[in-house]
């Protein structure tokens, strides 16, 4: 493994050194998330494998092109999962491409985002300079924690090459109840249940009819389901299997078309937003989806900001995009800035997925 470091030193400095640009990627799978990026594709699959696992410390600690698969499978047959359930879009993704992306699923509520479970990673930076950051136990960063800020950086700041990721126990139960609610009173029900000892470890609202998951030991999610009533959800599991990996009929529809997919990050108690189209609520309240016609942008960036949060353009094609309108929300002047500074760091030139974020 360490000749292909060197390969892809070399390749970096020589990036560096003409100005060409590089398109880091690993399975492809995420290729229709964010801006339209050029450039000639860095692949990274060559550098794979699990470097450390040990189940009794719940870290792993694998190099960027891992196969997904290959992860939750040796997770799996130790009764461990990525507690963050990242969307799992084909069986090319990778563990580079989860963290870089940042997705996570829908028990993201309940457990944390992708950035909560990065413990430690390694950088190849524009100069091609391998740095490391953090490590593999959680009381190891002071400072800036930039191994979390490689979270949902979309490889703009170098080629992460190793991650160390915490892990946790499989649930020893899970059930899944439903109810037929409006969305007012779904939103609220989420809220005030999030306030109260009940297991619950995800959430999703659309059409009528609120899904929740309970998960824990057997005898408090017994105890739940009696407490909170409602229809017990018969094949919960595929239910949740699809809105994780976005296979629902939701999503489905939403791919192609006239229709944009937007993602509405708001408070959780935030109210119902009035918006045409058709939503999607996960995470007690807090994400939000949204499929519209094209051509409302403005109205609903600012309804998200309205609400405390923010909107991401999420499914579109990019040559339907007008000069100016970004998939990402636009940024607040000082953080721009930061985000300059940061990108002029780590990557002086400019050569790693140029214009992916902004």
């Amino acid at each position: 493994m360490d000749a292909i470091l060197e390969q892809f030193r070399a390749r970096i400095r020589a990036a560096s050194e003409d100005g060409t640009r590089l398109l880091l990627r690993g399975g492809g799978t995420k290729d229709w998330y964010g801006q339209h990026v050029v450039g000639d594709v860095f692949d990274t699959r060559a550098y794979t494998g699990v470097v450390d696992y040990e189940p009794t410390e719940l870290v792993i600690t694998a190099r960027c092109g891992t196969p997904l698969a290959d992860i939750e499978a040796l997770l799996g047959r130790n009764g461990q999962m990525l507690a963050f359930e990242p969307p799992r879009f084909g069986a090319g993704s990778t563990i580079g491409g989860v963290v870089a992306s940042g997705l996570s699923g829908p028990r993201r509520a309940s457990s944390g985002a992708v950035r909560d479970f990065v413990l430690g990673a390694r950088l190849m930076d524009g100069r091609g300079e391998l740095l490391s950051f953090g490590g593999q136990v959680m009381k190891n960063v002071a400072g800036y924690d930039v191994s979390r800020l490689l979270a949902g950086s979309l490889g703009t700041l170098g080629l992460m090459t190793q991650v160390s990721l915490k892990v946790l126990p499989q649930p020893l139960c899970e059930a899944s109840l439903r109810f037929e609610v409006d969305e007012i009173k779904a939103l609220r029900w989420m809220n005030e249940w999030a306030g109260l000892p009940l297991p619950v470890s995800a959430t999703c609202w659309h059409g009528g009819l609120l899904t929740v998951r309970l998960s824990g030991a057997q005898a408090a999610v017994k105890a739940a389901m009696a407490g909170m009533g409602g229809e017990a959800l018969a094949d919960g599991e595929t239910f949740w299997r699809n809105l994780r990996d976005q296979r629902s009929d939701f999503f489905a529809s939403a791919e192609g078309g006239a229709a944009e997919l937007w993602r509405l990050s708001v408070p959780s108690a935030a109210s119902a937003l009035v918006m045409r189209g058709e939503q999607l609520i996960e995470w007690g309240g807090a994400q939000r989806w949204l499929r519209v016609e094209r051509g409302v942008a403005d109205d609903i960036r600012r309804v998200a900001a309205a609400s405390g949060g923010h909107a991401t353009r999420y499914r579109v094609e990019r040559a339907d995009l007008g000069a100016g309108e970004g998939a990402f929300h636009p940024l607040a002047l000082a953080v721009a800035r930061i985000h300059e500074r940061l990108k002029a760091a780590f990557d002086p030139v400019g050569i790693f997925n140029c214009g992916r974020m902004y």
